[in-house]
């Protein structure tokens, strides 16, 4: 004749499954709130006109325009291009970006003093990107599903009661970051603030600041951004005067031959 538990581990048992159905609940929460960031409607095509402007102790601010330009394109790929326009030891450098579909990212460089294209190894997605406070990796796509995300509770930022993610790559040796933990605000999905976690993961190494946005053409734009490396102050300002979404950008905008041939791409500048 079977025994009947007792009352007090029945309890437990109950209090587990409860407490296993919240955790798993949490997750869920955490993966939909990446999810819909990476989902923000941002437009199937976007160009921009604007600088970027290098700050250091000691020295005066060093300021660079640029255009972007970025396409989603078929099969779920994304294609981002990067070229300066000013001042002249920088002018028509440029960076291409494709953000594949299975989470992977090609890249590609055009240096103009040596005229020709180099391929960016995934070794060097921790290097920085013309001196820049933003390495190759800042400058992918990265899919959430290649992260474990966890909801660390509320805080304010910027102002905005936000949503605090914590997100730790799968694969170590997918990132050059051990974790980044970012405060976004559940209203539009867009963050307010990132600190990145390198060396360590309990002191970030950069953050990275959103100081303004506005609407255009239905869609927010992030007009006013910083990346501060937080070891030696540098700080990179990335500043849109101008934005344009659903322009038809063709595809062919977004290859190696364009990227070195600024004739194919200047068109379609603001």
């Amino acid at each position: 004749m079977s025994s009947i538990p007792p009352l007090s581990l029945v309890r437990f048992l109950l209090l587990v499954a409860l407490l296993l159905g919240a955790a798993a609940a949490r997750a869920d929460d955490a993966s939909d709130l990446a999810q819909r960031v990476y989902d923000r409607p941002n437009g199937r095509d976007l160009t921009t006109l604007g600088r970027m402007v290098l700050t250091e102790k000691g020295r005066a601010p060093r300021i660079r325009e640029l255009v972007t330009y970025r396409l989603d394109k078929a099969r779920g790929e994304t294609a981002n291009l990067i070229r300066f326009l000013e001042p002249e030891d920088i002018a028509g450098t440029g960076l291409l970006s494709i953000d594949k579909a299975d989470g992977s990212t090609d890249q590609w460089l055009y240096l103009p003093a040596l005229d020709r294209v180099r391929r960016i190894s995934s070794s060097r997605k921790g290097g920085r990107f013309v001196g820049s406070d933003l390495y190759f990796e800042d400058l992918q796509e990265r899919k959430p599903s290649k992260d474990r995300q966890r909801l660390l509770g509320k805080q304010l930022e910027n102002g905005i009661l936000c949503d605090v993610l914590e997100s730790v790559p799968l694969d170590a040796d997918d990132s050059v970051y051990k974790k980044r933990i970012s405060w976004i605000d559940p209203a539009t999905a867009i963050p307010q603030r990132v600190d990145y976690f390198e060396q360590s993961g309990n002191t970030p190494s950069k953050r990275w600041l959103l100081r303004s946005k506005k609407r255009t053409q239905g869609y927010w734009t992030l007009t006013d951004s910083r990346m501060i490396d937080l070891e030696n102050g540098h700080e990179t300002r990335l500043v849109i005067d101008t934005a344009l979404y659903d322009q038809k950008l063709p595809a062919k905008l977004f290859t190696s031959q364009a990227l070195a041939d600024e004739s194919l791409e200047s068109e379609y500048r603001p």
